[in-house]
């Protein structure tokens, strides 16, 4: 490959993840315990509920206008670190038939058009998940739609074969839209943002 066009093509990957925003700052207090956590309205599954999914830790204290529900939470914990391995997935193999399960919309419309681009320039994305810190902001009355905020930590290999030609770790802020589809909650706007 050319490179240019393997410039062109790492672009395309890093514009999904706009590039290098600041990474928070080290949390020097204590950890807290499982109850702390849970009081304080932050969710945190069991890691063998789904161990190939992302990691997601979910604070629901500052949702509304409605109460979110335990079961709400588990679910929209378990559905959205299953959308993220889903969408490694797909950009790894470039196949946005792997998206269908966990995105709909313009969500996976954006994502599908990614795919897209990279297939065609020869490359694949591998995405090192890290974490992903979230923030229910928004839970609809009629408990059908959740917007998130997302603080996820994430390293990214572009390859070209077998060979990684860029390796990045970046730090990404993201809205999410969640909403029911289905059986489960799905992806319906990932959006990266400078700030929340």
């Amino acid at each position: 490959m050319k490179p240019k066009g393997l410039l062109i093509a790492f672009s395309v990957v890093l514009a999904f993840s706009v590039l290098a925003f600041s990474e928070p700052k080290p949390d020097k207090s204590k950890p807290q315990t499982a109850a702390q956590q849970q009081s304080a309205g932050i969710v945190t599954p069991p890691a063998a509920v789904d161990p190939t999914a992302a990691k997601v830790q979910l604070d629901i204290a500052s949702a509304g206008p409605r109460e979110v529900e335990d079961t709400t939470s588990r679910a929209i914990v378990r559905d959205y670190g299953r959308a993220w391995r889903d969408l490694s997935q797909a950009l790894e193999q470039n196949r946005a038939d792997l998206l269908g399960g966990s995105f709909v919309g313009i969500a996976r419309d954006r994502l599908a058009a990614e795919i897209a681009a990279q297939s065609k320039a020869g490359l694949r994305t591998r995405y090192i998940d890290r974490g992903h810190k979230v923030q229910a902001v928004f839970y609809s009355p009629e408990g059908s739609a959740m917007q998130l905020r997302d603080v996820a930590q994430y390293e990214i290999d572009l390859l070209d074969g077998n060979d990684v030609v860029a390796k990045q770790d970046v730090t990404v802020n993201y809205l999410a839209l969640m909403t029911v589809a289905e059986d489960r909650w799905k992806v319906r706007v990932l959006q990266a943002v400078p700030t929340f």
